[in-house]
């Protein structure tokens, strides 16, 4: 683990690296771990931190959800996953595709680092914040480490394909059998209009590395998607728990992902919200579901109000369920 560093999003922040268990093939992953200095400090008093994890074709660049919760009384701390973002370099470097992982379940590994790189600092509570992908990795991840985190939360969490029946179901099964022995397979990737709608050269309000965050996305393999829809049917099996209180929210309606429309940042664009509310019901029993209207896929993203919204929902939660002086 290396010491903290400057980091792209300014003064406020810093970055280090963290260095993960050596997979099968001798590699030795990297994740990057962020904290928004003001809320952490060198001696922090703040007893709750709060860990953000990103989605797919991600990274954390949202400053404005750090000084949100920093504001609120929480130290906050961000984690880019491998392959992701601050911590791609070194992956592809290594050989690896882009923001996959050889099974989306090594993420775990990276949220152990950084979990103990945070509790290292002499916080006493933990909140992890997962979005997207990030938040199906946060439930797993809860689910099989128990008392690792004291609560959730999730922002339009990935517990499922945003598709039909026939993709999501005998598609599914195919890809099971391709994926084992096909890994690199490509079998999919995003349309770009939701990035181009936040992005402040596209008209956007948000301005951030297209390097890392490209509109195309990166290439969806047969081997990483595999092991995305074995977490997926355990969550929609109904089959773990998270153990911990729990914050799940989505935006008021789903709106198109596969063409533009005028409602890309009032919907979410990339997800099904009737498969986030499905999702949340069966990954705990403390677990409040919670709409935001006009709300965007990201909801921290999405366009005032909606984003203020979104933002004041997730303070107040913690703030009843994990205060932030507890």
């Amino acid at each position: 683990m290396t010491t903290w560093s400057a980091d792209v999003l300014g003064d406020d922040f810093q970055q280090r690296t963290l260095t993960l268990p050596a997979q099968p093939d001798g590699a030795a992953p990297t994740a990057t771990l962020v904290r928004h200095v003001p809320s952490t400090g060198t001696d922090p008093a703040r007893r709750v931190a709060v860990l953000y994890v990103h989605g797919f074709v991600d990274y954390f660049f949202q400053a404005h959800v750090a000084r949100a919760l920093a504001d609120a009384g929480y130290a906050f701390y961000a984690v880019d996953l491998r392959g992701f973002g601050r911590s791609m370099a070194a992956h592809v470097a290594a050989g690896r595709d882009p923001n996959l992982a050889p099974d989306l379940a090594l993420h775990a590994r990276d949220l152990d680092a950084a979990a103990d790189a945070v509790r290292a600092r002499g916080h006493e509570r933990l909140v992890v914040l997962g979005h997207s992908m990030g938040g199906l990795v946060t439930t797993m991840w809860a689910a099989t480490r128990p008392g690792r985190a004291n609560a959730l939360v999730l922002n339009s969490p990935w517990f499922d394909l945003n598709e039909n029946w026939l993709l999501r179901v005998p598609v599914t099964r195919a890809l099971d059998v391709v994926g084992k022995v096909a890994r690199r397979l490509v079998v999919g990737g995003l349309h770009e209009h939701y990035g181009r709608a936040l992005h402040a050269a596209t008209g956007g309000e948000w301005d951030y590395d297209l390097t890392w965050k490209p509109h195309e996305g990166f290439p969806v393999r047969a081997g990483w998607i595999r092991t995305v829809r074995a977490a997926q049917r355990r969550i929609n099996a109904g089959s773990i728990d998270v153990g911990v209180p729990t914050l799940v929210l989505a935006s008021g309606r789903t709106g198109s992902h596969t063409k533009v429309h005028p409602d890309l940042l009032t919907t979410d664009s990339v997800l099904a919200v009737e498969h986030i509310r499905a999702g949340a019901a069966r990954i705990g029993a403390d677990v409040r579901f919670v709409h935001v209207d006009d709300g965007a896929h990201d909801l921290a993203l999405s366009p005032s109000p909606a984003r203020e919204r979104y933002l004041t929902t997730v303070t107040a939660w913690l703030t009843e369920h994990v205060p932030p002086a507890s």
